[in-house]
C-alpha cells in the first residue's frame, strides 16, 4: 500500500472566498458560514483522487493548506473559525472517500495566544472528526520574530497534551510576511524546529512525543556536519555533559517526509536519518508540480524516484511507503 503522509486539502474556490470575507470584514457581519455544497466539494475531491490514481497513491493524509492559514495577528475569532471550517471540509472530504483520505487537523494559533487554546480543537479533530494527527505551525507570528522556538517552555503544555492523547504533530510552517517567500520560510522554520529542540531537553521531558518535520527536515540533513560539530564543541567546552548523545541520535527522534523533489537529496536524507524514520510524502498537488525537463514527469511524482534508488532494500521501501506512516499515525486504521 502507498500512503502519502503529507498532502493538503483540495477544495473549491468558494472556501478561499470565505477566508477573504473573514479577514476583510473583521467580524462586522458575524461568522460567515462556509457554505460549500457536496457537489462542489466532490468535484475537488475527485480531482485529487484522479491525481492519486495517476501516480499509484492509495491513501493521502490531508491537512489544511498551510500558506492559507490565518495565524499571525488576525482577529482571534477569525483564526478559530478558519481552522474549524478547514477541518470540517477535510472531514467531509474523508467521508466522501473513506478509503482514499485521512485527516490531519489545522490548529488555531496566534501570536501570544496560550497553547492551551488549541486543546479544544485538537479534541474535536480526534474525537469527533476522526482525524489522525494535527498540523503544528512553529512560527504563528509569520516571520515577524515574535514566536518562541519549539524548545521554549511555552510549548510544554501542548507537548504534554499530545503525549497524553497519543496525537502526532506534523511540523509545517504557514504563511509569512517577512523577507522570504513562504517556500523559503518553510525550510527555515523546519530547520530551526530541529536544531532548537535538539539543543533542549524536550525529548527527555516528553519521550513519547511524535513530531514529523516537513520537507525532509529543511536544511538540516544537508548541513548535518555543522550540527555534529556544534554538538561536539559544546561537549568539549563543558556546555553539555560528556555523556550527551550525538547529534545523529537526537536527529533520529524526529520523523521526516520525503517532500524534497530530488533523487540525490532523498538518498542523502535516507543515509542521514535512516529509512526507519522517513514517510513517503509528496505534498501533491503543490509546489512540486513543475515538470522536470530531464524526466518529463512532475517533480512531486516521487514514487518512481524512490523505487529507483538501488541502495534501498524491499524492506526499506515497505517502511517508507507504508509501515512508518502506520507507526507514526497510530489511528490511521481506526
Amino acid at each position: 500500500m502507498i500512503i502519502d503522509a503529507h498532502a493538503h486539502l483540495v477544495a473549491p474556490a468558494s472556501l478561499y472566498a470565505h477566508r477573504s470575507n473573514l479577514v476583510v470584514a473583521r467580524g462586522q457581519y458575524g461568522k460567515y458560514p462556509a457554505a460549500i455544497s457536496d457537489a462542489e466539494l466532490e468535484k475537488s475531491a475527485a480531482q485529487n483522487v484522479a491525481i492519486m490514481d495517476g501516480v499509484g497513491t492509495d491513501l493521502q493524509v490531508i491537512s489544511p493548506r498551510p500558506f492559507m492559514m490565518v495565524h499571525g495577528e488576525n482577529r482571534w475569532d477569525d483564526v478559530v473559525t478558519w481552522a474549524e471550517d478547514n477541518n470540517d471540509i477535510i472531514a467531509r472530504t474523508v467521508k466522501m472517500h473513506p478509503r482514499r483520505f485521512r485527516g490531519v487537523g489545522g490548529l488555531p494559533q496566534a501570536v501570544g495566544a496560550p497553547v492551551e487554546t488549541m486543546f479544544d480543537e485538537i479534541k474535536r479533530c480526534i474525537e469527533q472528526l476522526g482525524f489522525i494527527g494535527v498540523l503544528l505551525n512553529p512560527d504563528p507570528s509569520e516571520g515577524l520574530g515574535k514566536s518562541p522556538t519549539l524548545a521554549d517552555p511555552y510549548w510544554y503544555p501542548l507537548y504534554e497534551f499530545l503525549c497524553k492523547h497519543d496525537v502526532p504533530a506534523h511540523i509545517h510552517s504557514c504563511a509569512c510576511c517577512g523577507r522570504e517567500t513562504y517556500d523559503e520560510h518553510f525550510i527555515t522554520e523546519e530547520s530551526l524546529a530541529i536544531t532548537t529542540i535538539t539543543r533542549s531537553d524536550v525529548f527527555k521531558r516528553y519521550p513519547t512525543l511524535k513530531l514529523m518535520v516537513s520537507h525532509g527536515g529543511g536544511s538540516v540533513p544537508f548541513q548535518v556536519g555543522r550540527w555534529r560539530s556544534n554538538r561536539q564543541m559544546a561537549i568539549a567546552a563543558g556546555r553539555l555533559p560528556k555523556d550527551t548523545e550525538s547529534f545523529d541520535a537526537s536527529l533520529k527522534r524526529f520523523w521526516f517526509d520525503t517532500v524534497v523533489h530530488n533523487k540525490k537529496s532523498l538518498e542523502l536524507l535516507f543515509d542521514v536519518v535512516g529509512t526507519d524514520r522517513c514517510m513517503f510524502g509528496t505534498e501533491r498537488p503543490g509546489s512540486g508540480g513543475g515538470t522536470d525537463p530531464e524526466t518529463g514527469r512532475p517533480f512531486d511524482d516521487l514514487k518512481p524516484v524512490i523505487e529507483s534508488i538501488t541502495e534501498l532494500t524491499s524492506a526499506d521501501k515497505k517502511a517508507i511507503f507504508e509501515s512508518n506512516a502506520r507507526k507514526f499515525f497510530t489511528r490511521l486504521d481506526a
